[in-house]
């Protein structure tokens, strides 16, 4: 288990409610509106941001702060691109990062975890999320993005939480690391077929199987370290050992990525590309059924 990073394990990377309520106005903090959906759902989380966000509080376009030339989506900016739209944003360096959802705490994840491998340490994923927020009763705003300072912000990207379908590869044939799956037990047997079309219907040969929504309480948090390790060892994966997570399109694979750092196993690897680019290769293995 890595324990290299700064932090107490139980802590480090979620903010409560309570603290965010705190801290709301504190000059070095910025918080940040990550909410995403699934293109089945047909909402709009920039017009749902402008109808009520917390105060403060920036918008995070996970399908435009991307790789605009992959033809995958949504997949991980250039170090160079990250650092431009943060600077636009008024996000710099030095600065504290509190990422929040509208939903199930994924698409925070994926934020989180985008701001790691681009170098920052400082970065939160508000626990429960907008839905916890507003259940308190705590204050809301709409409206366009303030207007922040733009800052001057330095990337540095740590390759090694990120993996491509070669490293995937490669993991399939030596057993180097434990590949996990994020998505439902349907989809990951391939008894259900894939939300995008053209993709093949299966998983990862030798992967494991634990959908994120496993890991949260009913009220959208995520559970406690105890119960997290509980989860994992259920699934047959063993916490102390290197991890690569992988779901749809890299989004919902950050919950366990996430969820694995608050255990200790901090230099878990997403990878990127997912399903989406997995399934829709025909020279890539496959495996259908449950987990071996």
């Amino acid at each position: 288990m890595d324990t290299l990073s700064k932090g107490a394990l139980s802590t480090t990377w979620l903010m409560e409610t309570d603290e965010l309520a705190r801290e709301l106005e504190a000059p070095d903090l910025v918080v940040v509106d990550a909410s995403w959906h699934m293109p089945a759902e047909e909402r709009d989380a920039y017009q749902e941001y402008l109808a009520e966000h917390i105060p403060g509080a920036v918008f995070f376009d996970i399908d435009e702060i991307a790789d605009s030339n992959s033809p995958l989506p949504h997949m991980l900016p250039s170090p160079e691109k990250f650092s431009s739209r943060m600077r636009a944003m008024g996000i710099g360096d030095g600065a504290r990062v509190v990422v929040y959802d509208s939903g199930a705490l994924f698409g925070a994840a994926r934020v989180w975890w985008t701001f790691r491998v681009m170098g920052v340490e400082d970065v939160f994923v508000l626990n429960g999320g907008l839905p916890k927020w507003k259940a308190e009763g705590r204050p809301l705003e709409d409206g366009p993005p303030p207007v922040r300072t733009a800052r001057h912000f330095t990337a540095r990207r740590h390759a090694e939480l990120v993996r491509d379908a070669s490293d995937v590869l490669g993991i399939v044939k030596d057993g180097s690391a434990q590949i996990v799956d994020a998505r439902s037990p349907e989809r990951f047997a391939g008894s259900a077929p894939e939300p995008r079309e053209g993709l093949r219907s299966g998983h990862i040969p030798g992967s494991r199987n634990l959908p994120y929504k496993t890991l949260l309480n009913e009220d959208g948090t995520l559970k406690s370290p105890d119960e997290i390790q509980a989860v994992f060892k259920a699934a047959g994966i063993d916490v102390a050992k290197p991890v690569v997570t992988s779901c749809g399109s890299g989004v919902s694979a950050s919950v366990l990525a996430l969820a694995l750092a608050l255990i200790g196993n901090r230099r878990t690897a997403v990878y990127d590309g997912s399903w989406t680019e997995w399934g829709g290769n025909a020279d890539l293995p496959i495996e259908t059924g449950e987990s071996r």
